[in-house]
This record gives structure tokens, C-alpha cells and sequence, in this order.
């Protein structure tokens, strides 16, 4: 299978956060966490269509549910269509960094004092952006000045220090529970996810509407500093970090797809409370998100809880969607990063994204270059010894824009890129001219199928499926439709399909090479380029 607004101020009418977490709640001797359960009374994909439960409340928030009795818990996820895609020029990260944020508490969770607490936030945002501002200077900015809002920022961040309780959310969850207790921002959304014992789902709902009508961005500052050491960690330290953001910076031109998911650190630096709160109010709206509730529960119950926790948050206008499209390439473009680690290499082709026929004709295609020990690269490019690794992944960065085919590697010493790539091509050119056998074509049918139905075998992973393709495709049946399609796709439209796509002209390329030696000094530079 091919592999968002804060409604702020409002508080809990029926029942109070924290009254509820203090009542009794009976004792979970056991959580049995089962990685794939089976499809109970799922024989098909047919038979899913009859046990989805779609329900829209007033506010526009859509409500996806099945109901498994396989074991007592369930996966209730939330997915925000807020993706880095959906930032502005100044606000670059701020989707990721929203998301660290959200982890923080409310008006209630997190701290002991609000009131108290509030006063010292609105004295840490005013010497924050004195300081941001001071900084952006550059080479004019006053150096006294900058050290003094440094001191007067560690003054206030301690003062604050006083009311936070830190860990609250995770703390809760974990005492009644709870795994899986997490988040995610792509380019396309961010998701929220936990796996429960099935009778907290009440208290799962009074967590996330509390932390939707009532989050408290503190400690802001604070985690900005954490994400400056994520992004130096994942990315600046990391060969294959600095690989792929060349690459994608290479691959799109125009489109966001091709800024990074954490922002450029310039921009990560100028992030602030506010920016937050306008992103959270504009994309976190119950119209601009989906839910989906798995396991044992039962339907109407759950809409009725859900109304009563979820029902009050107000819609928002839709906000505006991308409308900036990369121009067609024309002609190879070409990137190297200089790093001191072994070589690695990336291709990317641009392609349309679903549901265009083509992107299923792609997904089969991946499958035969790198689905596995039987699949093209790994018996014809890793068996030989030319590579490491070879794979392939189709949709990349994402799926609500037109997106990219992507194959990586990592070539074997005495091996080069070069080498690896001349092979990566040779496979390429045979799809083109070589129609696939039906004894292959029956065996990758088979495999994506299997992957299909293992995709959903899980509460989680039903969950994930169904909300990703409800809030990015835009219907959950694309699930249905995509294994519909896959049985369509012939040898012809492989052929087809590659003779379009992979050609020199709509290919990116990014190589990451060592460092060359320095050279001595007064020796020449004959023959560089």
C-alpha cells in the first residue's frame, strides 16, 4: 500500500480534567499490546466497507470507527491535516515545533497555578522577541544588549519553572495504560496517537479536547533549544540528514515540498509562542481534521462521547491549500554533499500523486525493484555486490501534491556511486523494454497484497490507514480503491509508465562523497572544476 487549530479558551463543560483522573477506575492487571490482530469478521477488503462507521458532527469533524472485540483496547488517533507544507515564509518548522508544544499541557495539565503561570509567559515572549530580534542583527547587533535579555530570559524561564509540572500528559497516560502514547508531523499532517485499555476511552477524550480547547504553549524557548539540538542531531551530524535535505532542496525549486519538515535553522531561531498559536488556530479546527476510533468499543456510545467532549469546538475557514506547482524539469539536475562517511546516493523522478493511475502503476513498480530478497535490486544489484542497499519508495515526501519516485543506495567498497547508479539505471531501462513476466508479475501481486492486508491487521495501523487516506486523499475508501486498481495495473503500463517517468531529464541526483584532503599549502588546483 502506498507506503492542522486551537479553539483557545474554551474550557471542559461536563467535567473537570482533573476531578476525572483522580476518581477510581478499576485495576488493569494486564494490557495485552497485540502488534497485529487479526481482521475479526474482515475476510476482505470488500467486508471493510461494511464495518467502517463514519459519523460527521456539526463542527465538520469527521469520526471514523470499527469495532473488534479481538481483545479489551483500543487505537484512537487524530490526524490534523498540518503538514510543513502548510507554513508560511516566517514560520518555517513551526508545524514540528507546534507538535513538541502540544505535549506541554493545559490550563490544567501541567501546571499548578495557570494564573500565576501566565503572568510569567507573557514576560518570557516579550524578552524572547527583544532577544530574536537583537540577534537577527547579524554582525550589528549589540552584543551588551544581547547578553543582558540572555540573563533576563534564564530569570524568567526559572521564575516559571515554579508553577510547570513537567511530563503531566505522558504521566497520566502511562498510569492508565496506556503505549504508543505519540505524535508525528510529515509534510502533509500531524497525528497524534495511543493505544488504551478500552474503558479509558473517556479518559482519552478528556485529555485531547482539553489539550485542543486549552493547550498552554509553555516552555517555549525551552523546546526551541531542543529542536535546534534534534535538527543538529538528525541532520548536520548525520550523512544521510544532509543528503536527503540537499536532495529535496535540489528535486523541488518551487514547491514546499522541498523545505525541510524541522525548518532551516535560521528559521527554527526566529520561531516564537505566537506563530504557534496562530498555526495551531488556523489548521487545529475539528473541519480541518479526522479521527478514527479502533477496537472494542461500542458505535453509539462513542459518538455520544465524543459530541459531548469534541461537539463545542468551533470550525474554522479551511485554510488555503498550496498552490504553487514545480515547474517540469528540464533537464538532470545534480547535487553532491561533501561528508567524512561512506558514500551514499539518492534518485528521484517527479511523478504525479494519487489518484492518478499512475501512482498505482508506481507502487507496483516498487515492489519489483526492491520489495524484498526476490525483488530486481536486491538479486541483481546487492547479490552482486555492487551495493549495500537498494531501495525504492514511491510518494515521496508526501501525498497531497505532485511528488516524487525515489530510489537510494549505499554502493560497496571497491564499488562507487557511479557504479551503483549505472546499475540502478540498467534496471530502469529493462522495465521499459522488457514486459515483466507473468511468474513475477503473479508473485508481486502477491506480495502487495499480503502488505495490504498486514497494513491493516492491527487497531493501529487501522487507524493510521484510515485516517491518513480520510484526511489526505480525501475518503478512507481510497484504501478500498487502491486494491482494486493494483489488480489492474498490466505489463503494458509498467512499461508504459517507466518509458515516461524515468528519463534523464526528470531525474535529481544527489551523491554524498568524502571530503576531499586538503591541499598543501601553495600546491596547485589543476584540473579541479
Amino acid at each position: 500500500m502506498p507506503k492542522q487549530k486551537h479553539a483557545g479558551g474554551y474550557t471542559e463543560r461536563n467535567v473537570n480534567v482533573k476531578t476525572y483522573l483522580t476518581e477510581p477506575q478499576g485495576i488493569i492487571k494486564s494490557l495485552l499490546v497485540l502488534c497485529f490482530i487479526a481482521l475479526q469478521g474482515i475476510a476482505s477488503a470488500q467486508d471493510l466497507s461494511d464495518r467502517v462507521v463514519e459519523h460527521i458532527f456539526p463542527n465538520g469533524l469527521k469520526l471514523l470507527m470499527i469495532k473488534r472485540d479481538t481483545s479489551p483496547t483500543i487505537a484512537p488517533y487524530i490526524l490534523f491535516k498540518a503538514g510543513s507544507v502548510d507554513e508560511s515564509d516566517d514560520t518555517r518548522g513551526i508545524a514540528h515545533m507546534l507538535e513538541h508544544m502540544l505535549f506541554k499541557g493545559t490550563e490544567t495539565i501541567g501546571t499548578k497555578d495557570y494564573e500565576k503561570e501566565k503572568v510569567v509567559l507573557a514576560e518570557i515572549d516579550r524578552i524572547g522577541d527583544a532577544l530574536d530580534m537583537e540577534r537577527a542583527k547579524g554582525t550589528r547587533a549589540d552584543a551588551d544588549k544581547i547578553a543582558e535579555l540572555e540573563e533576563a530570559l534564564k530569570a524568567q524561564q526559572e521564575l516559571a519553572k515554579e508553577w510547570i509540572v513537567t511530563g503531566e500528559y505522558s504521566e497520566i497516560y502511562t498510569q492508565h495504560g496506556s503505549t504508543g502514547f505519540n505524535a508525528g508531523t510529515s509534510v502533509d499532517y500531524t497525528i497524534y496517537t495511543v493505544e488504551l485499555p478500552s474503558n479509558k476511552l473517556e479518559l482519552w477524550a478528556i485529555l485531547e479536547s482539553d489539550r485542543i480547547k486549552n493547550a498552554v504553549l509553555r516552555e517555549f524557548y525551552v523546546e526551541r533549544e531542543a529542536v535546534k539540538e534534534e535538527r543538529r542531531m538528525r541532520v548536520d551530524t548525520q550523512p544521510g540528514g544532509k543528503l536527503y535535505e540537499q536532495f529535496m532542496a535540489a528535486a523541488f525549486t518551487a514547491h514546499p515540498y522541498g523545505i525541510p519538515i524541522i525548518g532551516w535553522p535560521s528559521d527554527i531561531a526566529m520561531l516564537n509562542r505566537r506563530k504557534a498559536e496562530e498555526f495551531f488556530r488556523v489548521h487545529y479546527a475539528p473541519n480541518n481534521s479526522v479521527m478514527a476510533i479502533i477496537g472494542n468499543i461500542d458505535i453509539d456510545e462513542t459518538i455520544t462521547l465524543i459530541e459531548k467532549h469534541f461537539g463545542d469546538i468551533p470550525s474554522q475557514p479551511l485554510p488555503p491549500e498550496v498552490t504553487t506547482q514545480e515547474l517540469p524539469q528540464e533537464g538532470e539536475r545534480r547535487v553532491d554533499v561533501e561528508f567524512d562517511a561512506e558514500p551514499q546516493l539518492m534518485i528521484g523522478y517527479h511523478k504525479p500523486t494519487l489518484p492518478h493511475f499512475d501512482d498505482y502503476v508506481l507502487d507496483f513498480i516498487s515492489a519489483i525493484l526492491s520489495d524484498g530478497r526476490t525483488s530486481r535490486f536486491y538479486k541483481n544489484i546487492v547479490e552482486k555486490g555492487i551495493a549495500v542497499s537498494a531501495d525504492s519508495l514511491n510518494g515521496y515526501p508526501g501525498a497531497r501534491y505532485n511528488n516524487l519516485f525515489v530510489i537510494d543506495g549505499a554502493p560497496r567498497s571497491p564499488h562507487t556511486t557511479s557504479d551503483l547508479e549505472a546499475a540502478i539505471y540498467a534496471e530502469l531501462e529493462r522495465l521499459k523494454t522488457d514486459p515483466v513476466a507473468e511468474k513475477e508479475f503473479k508473485r508481486i501481486l502477491k506480495q502487495v497484497d499480503a502488505s495490504f492486508i498486514r497494513g491493516l491487521s492491527s487497531n493501529a495501523g487501522m487507524a493510521r490507514q484510515l485516517t491518513f487516506y480520510e484526511g489526505i486523499a480525501g475518503d478512507w475508501r481510497y484504501i478500498l480503491d487502491w486494491r482494486e486498481n493494483i489488480y489492474k495495473v498490466t505489463p503494458e503500463d509498467i512499461m508504459r509508465v517507466a518509458k515516461t517517468y524515468f528519463t534523464k531529464s526528470n531525474r535529481t541526483v544527489g551523491t554524498l562523497v568524502k571530503k576531499a584532503a586538503a591541499a598543501p599549502a601553495g600546491e596547485g588546483t589543476e584540473g579541479s572544476e
